[in-house]
């Protein structure tokens, strides 16, 4: 084999919807040599994570069940790409080198600094391991024990539903307005159903401390007002991980990696993103599970595209709503225009939570689709995108 035959190495870090996908997806060429690296040796199903913890489903799955051939799993976290050397370091102090990166770390939940006790009193449920430690603390609470769910948005309310839904006494903190991603109509019927489950919702509370027992809320008083809770869950806010500032690579105010409308970095073209870590043009997609598995598919496609040669394409993705689920038997499916802004009709009920039952199956089924027929992911297309904004609008962050 000639240096010039040499398979292309490509590294894909991270192993959700849109690394996984991405990896699957690279195989339609023969002579890439694909590596996937994950922190765990088990793929976890996000969108069910308020299940696992509730008792009512289960959110890990086998890569043996979602890989195609060739595609390596090395499990191990990465700690630095090395742009000059070509390598990305793990944690383990292994380095795989490497012609392209596919960067698709993700996104985590965060709790802020600013609330005391929020970071050792409060967990999390955005990563499988918090999930976990939130299980088994349920398990051992009584059913009456107070739990208090901090964040109205889509993972606050599906986490409170399913929790209400099993009889635990429970209660939502908005900080704001409850679901603000749904339309009025949409809102009306979260609130509805989660009055007639017993939870209690309080769209003005802004949790100020969380404690041992009890979470504290502003209320204009010195001490603010405290509230018994047995166990606080933190869903409100998320991050990215550190990788790309790590590695000298430009991103946006949050951390996302800094791309074109390719999903190229607007650092080095050897690097692309996907998912929720990549903010093409400054103007990242919605995080969410629908997003990950096209952009993992065009990140493969314009990592392909660069091998081949070719002109990669831009981003063309249309959304067409969101979905909350209610315990296991109703759901909002939001309908919305293909730019992600709804519009005032939403499906709720049994039928919505059937069809939200039938998403989060498909998001794995297309996973392993792409496995058995490597280039056959489709998504809804033709949903507009911002003009590329000026390098002063990005809120780039360098390292």
């Amino acid at each position: 084999m000639t240096e010039h035959s040499k398979p292309s190495k490509v590294v894909v870090i991270g192993g959700g919807y849109a690394g996984t996908l991405a990896a699957n997806r690279l195989r339609t060429r023969a002579d890439i040599d694909i590596t996937l690296a994950n922190p765990r040796p088990a793929f976890v199903d996000r969108i069910r994570l308020h299940q696992f913890v509730a008792g009512t489903g289960d959110a890990v799955v086998g890569y043996d069940t979602l890989l195609g051939e060739r595609v390596q799993l090395v499990v191990d976290s990465a700690t630095r790409i090395d742009t000059v050397a070509r390598t990305v370091r793990m944690a383990s102090g292994r380095a795989l080198d490497y012609d392209y990166v596919i960067y698709a770390v993700g996104s985590t939940g965060v709790a802020p600094s600013s609330v005391p006790g929020a970071a050792e009193f409060a967990i999390r449920i955005a990563e499988y391991e918090s999930a976990r430690r939130l299980r088994a603390r349920l398990e051992e609470l009584p059913r009456d024990a107070p739990v208090t769910v901090v964040g109205g948005g889509l993972t606050g309310v599906e986490t409170a539903a399913e929790l209400a839904e099993q009889g635990r006494t429970v209660t939502l903190m908005c900080g704001g307005t409850l679901v603000p991603s749904l339309s009025a109509p949409g809102r009306r019927s979260v609130a509805k159903w989660l009055s007639r489950h017993g939870v209690a919702v309080f769209e003005a509370g802004v949790v100020t401390e969380v404690r041992p027992e009890e979470v504290v809320l502003a209320d204009g008083s010195a001490d603010g007002t405290a509230r018994p809770s047995a166990l606080t869950i933190w869903t409100a806010g998320f991050g990215v991980p550190e990788l790309a500032a790590a590695s000298g690579l430009r991103t946006d105010a949050l951390g996302r990696l800094l791309t074109d409308e390719t999903l190229t970095s607007v650092d080095d073209d050897r690097i692309v993103a996907a998912g929720d870590a990549a903010a093409p043009s400054g103007q990242p997609l919605r995080m969410s599970c629908y997003a990950a598995g096209p952009l993992g598919a065009q990140a493969a496609d314009t990592v392909l595209s660069r091998i081949a040669g070719n002109e990669p394409a831009v981003i063309d993705l249309a959304f067409s709503g969101a979905c909350v689920s209610l315990g296991r038997h109703a759901a909002v499916r939001q309908l919305a225009r293909k730019d992600d802004t709804v519009v005032n009709a939403y499906i709720g009920g049994r039928t919505g939570a059937g069809i939200k039952e039938l998403a989060c199956k498909v998001a794995v089924w297309k996973i392993r689709r792409e496995a058995r027929k490597p280039g056959s992911m489709i998504w809804p297309k033709g949903g507009p995108r911002p003009e590329q904004p000026t390098s002063a609008s990005q809120e780039a962050t360098s390292t």
